[in-house]
C-alpha cells in the first residue's frame, strides 16, 4: 500500500503470481475468501479473521507487534468491496469499514497448513536406559545444553541433573535458569525428610504412591523440583510414571472407565495450621479435542466423592483400575537419588512417589520447590530464537 492511497481503495498496479507461494486462485465462498494454491491446498479464511489479522500500521503497533485494532470496531458485516492480488499480495478493501488490507502469500500458506502440534512422547518403564540426564556443569554454563535438556523435559514430562551442588536453595537456582519459583503455603523452597508431628504424609518416613502435587490448588504448580542433599537411609527410591501414557492405556482398555474418570469432579483437600485449600476437577482433565492435558491425583488428598450411589460405584471401579495401573511395574521408572541429584517432573502429567525408608538407620533429606511450564517453553523459546532454530 502506498501513504497516498484513498482509504478502502486498491492500488492499480498489475496482478502477477510469480511466487511459489501465491494463490492460484481467489474465490468468495459465503462469509470467506477461498483461496487455492498449485499444489492442491485449499483454504477458507472467514472475512473477521482476516480482517482482524490485518498487519498495517493502523491495526498492528509496529514496536510490539501486538494487535490496536480492538473487537469492537470489527463490523458484524464486514466484507470485501474488491479483492485481488499483486505480486505476492493479497489486497482486500473491506467494507462497511473502509480500511485496505495486504496479506502476503507466505503467511496465508502459512496459516493455511497450521495444524494441531503433535502430542506428548508417552513413555513407560523402558525409558529407564535413556534418561533425559544432564550435568549441572553444562546447563549452566552452556546455553546449548540447557536448550536440550528443557527440550527433552517439556517432551517428557521429567529430567533428571546430576551435580548439583549440596546447599540449601540450590533448587531454586535450578528453577531459576529457565523460569521462576512459584511460592506456596510451603514456602520458596521445602525440606522434604522425616519430622516428629508431620502436616503431610511426605514428612514421614512412609512409601508414598505414585502422585501429583497440590491437586487441592487452583491452578496446580505445574512443575516440580526435587535436590537431593543426603541419602544415607535404607529405601527411599523415588519413583516415576508417565501418566498420559497409563491414561491412555486406560482409554484403550475400558473407555467407558476413561471417560467416567474424565467427566466427573472431584474434591482434593488440604490444611494445616496455616493453610486451608481446595478444588474441584476430574483426575483426567481433556482438552477440546478430547487429548489429555492434565492429570489431578493424590490419594492422600482426594475427599470422598459425592454422587448418587450407581455411579459412585462405577466411578470407584475406574479409579482403582486405574490405580492399580499407575502402580504397575511396566510403567514405572525407579530412581535411587545420591546427594547432588536433581529431578523435576510436570506436575501435570508425571507422578512421583517414593519407597519407604529407615529413619533410624540414617537419612534422607530432599529440598523441593514448584516452578511453571510457561517459564520453561518461554527459556526455551528464546534459546532456540538465539540459536537461530525457526
Amino acid at each position: 500500500m502506498t501513504p497516498s492511497q484513498p482509504p478502502g481503495q486498491l492500488p492499480r498496479q498489475v496482478m502477477t503470481q510469480t511466487l511459489t507461494s501465491a494463490p492460484s486462485d481467489v474465490a468468495i465462498n459465503g462469509r470467506a475468501i477461498s483461496l487455492a494454491w498449485p499444489d492442491g491446498l485449499r483454504r477458507e479464511f472467514p472475512f473477521a479473521w482476516l480482517r482482524d489479522n490485518c498487519s498495517c500500521a493502523l491495526c498492528r503497533h509496529p514496536g510490539s507487534g501486538q494487535r490496536l485494532l480492538e473487537p469492537s470496531a470489527i463490523p458484524l458485516d464486514i466484507h470485501p468491496s474488491e479483492l485481488r492480488f499483486d505480486h505476492d499480495c493479497l489486497l482486500v478493501a473491506w467494507a462497511p469499514d473502509g480500511h485496505a488490507s495486504s496479506y502476503a502469500g507466505g503467511w496465508l500458506r502459512r496459516s493455511a497448513r497450521t495444524v494441531r502440534p503433535e502430542g506428548p512422547r508417552l513413555w513407560d518403564a523402558g525409558i529407564a536406559g535413556e534418561l533425559p540426564l544432564a550435568e549441572h556443569a553444562a546447563v549452566v554454563g552452556d546455553p546449548e545444553q540447557l536448550r536440550r535438556w528443557l527440550e527433552s523435559v517439556d517432551a517428557l514430562g521429567f529430567g533428571v541433573v546430576v551435580g548439583v551442588p549440596i546447599e540449601s536453595g540450590e533448587v531454586a537456582r535450578v528453577a531459576e535458569l529457565f523460569g521462576h519459583v512459584r511460592v506456596t503455603n510451603y514456602g520458596r523452597v521445602f525440606d522434604v525428610r522425616s519430622v516428629v508431628e508431620p502436616a503431610n504424609l511426605a514428612y514421614t518416613p512412609l512409601g508414598l504412591g505414585p502422585h501429583t502435587d497440590n491437586p487441592y490448588r487452583d491452578p496446580v504448580p505445574t512443575l516440580q523440583l526435587l535436590h537431593c542433599l543426603s541419602s544415607s537411609a535404607a529405601g527411599g527410591e523415588n519413583t516415576l510414571v508417565d501418566g498420559f501414557c497409563v491414561a491412555e492405556a486406560l482409554r484403550a482398555d475400558a473407555p467407558a472407565d476413561f471417560a467416567l474418570l474424565a467427566g466427573q469432579c472431584v474434591t482434593f483437600a488440604y490444611r494445616d495450621e496455616g493453610a486451608e485449600l481446595s478444588a474441584s476437577a476430574p483426575l483426567i482433565e481433556l482438552d477440546p479435542h478430547g487429548a489429555v492435558r492434565a492429570l489431578r491425583f493424590n490419594s492422600r488428598s482426594l475427599q470422598s466423592p459425592c454422587m448418587p450411589a450407581p455411579e459412585l460405584a462405577a466411578w470407584y471401579d475406574a479409579y482403582l483400575r486405574f490405580g492399580r495401573m499407575l502402580e504397575h511395574e511396566r510403567f514405572r521408572v525407579r530412581l535411587r537419588l545420591e546427594p547432588g541429584d536433581l529431578f523435576i517432573v510436570d506436575n501435570r502429567r508425571v507422578l512421583h512417589g517414593r519407597a519407604p525408608y529407615a529413619a533410624s538407620a540414617g537419612e534422607r533429606h530432599l529440598q523441593g520447590c514448584y516452578a511453571d511450564i510457561d517459564g520453561l517453553r518461554s527459556t526455551l523459546a528464546v534459546l532456540a530464537r538465539e540459536h537461530g532454530d525457526d
